[in-house]
């Protein structure tokens, strides 16, 4: 028997096809590109390169894989992007993504029209970052009012690969919870924001029905069991965002675990029995995706900088640039990168870029600029650490995934700058294999925390323990780290420099 896991990533779609006896029987990967020319804090993408990079991934695997035996079938999606389809389920326009930043403004009139944050919080269990999908409903209101006219569905990225594999339009909790009109505590939609979002119009009736986690999306559609040789009784789970999926492929499905993601993006995220609010709105209410809950927090930065730095400054590989950082100590020696980009969302600073402090006749290298950047992320990622501290949660474990976990200089890294030890599942494709291990728990039903036990093994040699010295440098690095954003954040920076930006 095969399982598929699909993840639908900001960068590429990859199809792992795993087998409870025999582990990862095949794999397939296809990339794709961001709409280019578009507005800063602008993010979009043609949800028809997802539906193309699946068939050709399908098409690959059909060559390598028995896809007969295969019993089921999981989607795992990069969380909030926007996809609305009209009457006849065609795509009216391109997904507006989770790392679209243009929509701070929107935000702010939902969170007024529901009475203030403490109210909206009350009522969503969540902040409104301008990442969550909420806001760019409203935006394609106001700004392409003859699309929004024609909208009749409006679904998440992972819901829409459901709809094409099964022709159901249905969402799940956890993926639901990043939407900003999902109530996580009674898990039902917000009615309230909804209304704050257009008042003429019941846009309920454009939201996909909700299911449980355990539960079913569909059956495979016959046109595709058809063409890419697949059983007709071959079940889709239900599916859900790549974080839940990530929590599922690392066995974080019990107290006491924390995942952390080094991909495009930045993840760290630990399983809870009941939901984890934040008064301060940085750490996510979210569901996750086997019934319980998942608090969350993500930054938009982390491999985006450390490539954007290897690309155009180090013009050398992942090894390479692994070589250059190993020559240069803990610290950068001073040299600090706040890594916005184009925009943070934990902590929110929506206009954003990055910055370096301490760049001197010393520290002005490649390698100086490339070590930086790889800490700057981490302690971005540390920020949201912290939080969870506040909140009361302090993991002893921390399950490491994503492409940046493969780089042994990070890992240690992230073992010296959070102070817990490490290690990475065996399985390197957390979102797929959990996406998989989804599947199977649709087609098997039992326990899915029996199941990632059973399934989800570790890499011995990926074992880091914080290293003293190295760790108290990193404290001391860290404050200076902290201490910069705090006041480029009170002292209107960013926003000013928006604006200058907007002029030139």
């Amino acid at each position: 028997m095969i399982y598929l896991g699909i993840d639908c990533g900001t960068q590429s779609l990859k199809v792992l096809a795993w087998s409870p006896e025999k582990g990862v029987v095949g794999s397939a990967a296809r990339s794709y590109d961001l709409i280019e020319g578009l507005p800063p804090g602008h993010k979009e993408q043609h949800p028809s390169s997802w539906v193309e990079a699946l068939e050709s991934c399908m098409g690959e695997l059909a060559s390598r894989v028995p896809l007969k035996e295969v019993r089921g079938v999981g989607v795992s999606g990069q969380q909030h992007g926007m996809v609305v389809l009209d009457e006849a389920d065609r795509v009216i326009r391109p997904a507006k993504l989770w790392n679209d930043t243009s929509t701070q403004q929107e935000c702010d009139d939902i969170v007024a029209a529901c009475g203030g944050l403490k109210s909206y919080q009350d009522e969503i269990g969540n902040s409104l970052p301008p990442g969550f999908t909420a806001s760019k409903i409203l935006w394609l209101k106001r700004h392409e009012p003859e699309n929004y006219r024609r909208v009749r569905s409006i679904l998440l990225p992972h819901d829409y690969l459901n709809f094409y594999l099964t022709g159901e339009k249905v969402a799940e909790y956890g993926d639901a919870s990043g939407t900003g009109y999902f109530r996580v505590r009674e898990r039902i939609w917000s009615q309230r924001v909804l209304r704050a979002i257009d008042s003429e119009r019941d846009l309920a009736e454009t939201l996909p029905r909700l299911i449980h986690p355990s539960e079913r999306a569909g059956c495979l559609r016959s046109e595709l069991v058809k063409r890419w040789g697949l059983s007709s009784s071959t079940v889709v789970s239900s599916g859900g965002g790549d974080n839940m999926m990530g929590a599922i492929g690392s066995g974080n499905v019990r107290a006491g675990l924390m995942t952390v993601s080094l991909g495009t993006s930045g993840t760290l995220y630990c399983w809870a029995a009941e939901p984890v609010t934040d008064p301060a709105g940085e750490i996510a209410a979210f569901c996750d995706s086997t019934g319980g809950w998942l608090p969350l927090g993500c930054t938009m930065n982390v491999t985006v900088a450390t490539e954007m730095i290897r690309r155009q400054l180090l013009e050398t590989d992942h090894a390479g640039m692994e070589s250059m950082i190993s020559n240069v100590p803990a610290g950068s020696e001073g040299l600090i990168l706040v890594p916005f980009l184009e925009g943070e969302r934990m902590p929110p600073v929506p206009d954003g870029t990055g910055v370096f402090l301490g760049v001197r006749p010393a520290t002005c290298t490649r390698a100086h600029l490339a070590r930086a950047a790889m800490e700057g992320v981490t302690f971005g990622l540390r920020y949201g650490l912290e939080r969870f501290r506040i909140l009361g949660i302090e993991p002893d474990e921390i399950r490491l995934i994503g492409g940046g976990a493969k780089s042994r200089i990070w890992r240690q890294m992230v073992a010296d700058i959070f102070r817990t030890s490490l290690i990475c599942p065996e399985n390197e494709e957390g979102p797929a294999f959990g996406a998989a291990l989804q599947a199977m728990w649709a087609d098997q039903r039992g326990d899915i925390a029996e199941l990632t036990g059973r399934y989800v093994t570790l890499n011995p040699e990926t074992m880091h323990e914080p290293d003293g010295s190295a760790a108290d440098r990193y404290d001391e690095v860290y404050q200076l780290y902290d201490k910069v954003v705090r006041e480029l954040r009170a002292g209107d920076v960013f926003p000013a420099h928006r604006r200058l930006l907007d002029r030139l």
